[in-house]
């Protein structure tokens, strides 16, 4: 990445530094302010940038926010990328009880906002379109995953691997919120059952 900013003119570098700037200076004013209150002028005044510069590089809030946005799930969808291929129905159920526990951590980690995000999906269609893809990227790996179970007779083969792991993704969503909302909650409690349900359900 160094590399090849080093190769971008001072100009192509000013763009990027603006770009950048604006995306940080959100970050302040919807933590700050929430979804809904936040502006456009308030986010182009913490970026000390001009009207028509902000502009170019976003056209409202929402562009700017569904970045933002990106970004923090792109930590989520590192957890499901990680490498499953388990031999035994006990190594499946470690290896899914771990992901799950990574998963609830960082919703309680990223939880200021995750509070902002769910705001956002409630008001703004744009942000509410933008997290069906999320969770249709996220569904879309684990299906990857169960297939793999089911190819290596893990798991059983008369399941259609898409609902299954869309009926998951959906049970790991609703805790993610509810860990987001509230304060006191066990992860370990959470992810034992949840998994314990999953893989009694799904392995052989």
């Amino acid at each position: 990445m160094k590399h090849e900013i080093a190769k971008l003119t001072t100009r192509q570098k000013q763009a990027l530094e603006t770009r950048q700037r604006l995306l940080e200076a959100s970050l302040t004013v919807f933590l700050e302010n929430g979804f809904q209150k936040a502006t456009i002028s308030q986010i182009i005044k913490k970026a000390k940038t001009g009207y028509g510069t902000a502009y170019v590089y976003f056209q409202n809030k929402d562009e700017i926010f569904m970045e933002l946005m990106e970004h923090v799930m792109e930590k989520f969808y590192e957890v499901a990328k990680c490498p499953f291929e388990p031999k035994t129905k006990k190594e499946a159920y470690d290896m899914i009880q771990h992901q799950v526990r990574l998963f609830l951590n960082l919703a309680v980690q990223e939880r200021k906002i995750m509070k902002v995000v769910k705001e956002a999906i409630g008001v703004s269609p744009i942000i509410e379109k933008k997290w069906q893809e999320i969770r249709e990227r996220f569904i879309k790996r684990i299906t990857e995953d169960i297939q793999y179970s089911q190819q290596n007779k893990l798991a059983k083969t008369d399941l259609n691997s898409n609902l299954v792991a869309r009926a998951w993704f959906y049970a790991n969503e609703m805790f993610m919120w509810e860990l987001v909302n509230q304060e006191e909650s066990s992860i370990d409690e959470i992810a034992l059952h949840l998994t314990t349900m999953y893989t009694s359900g799904l392995y052989v």
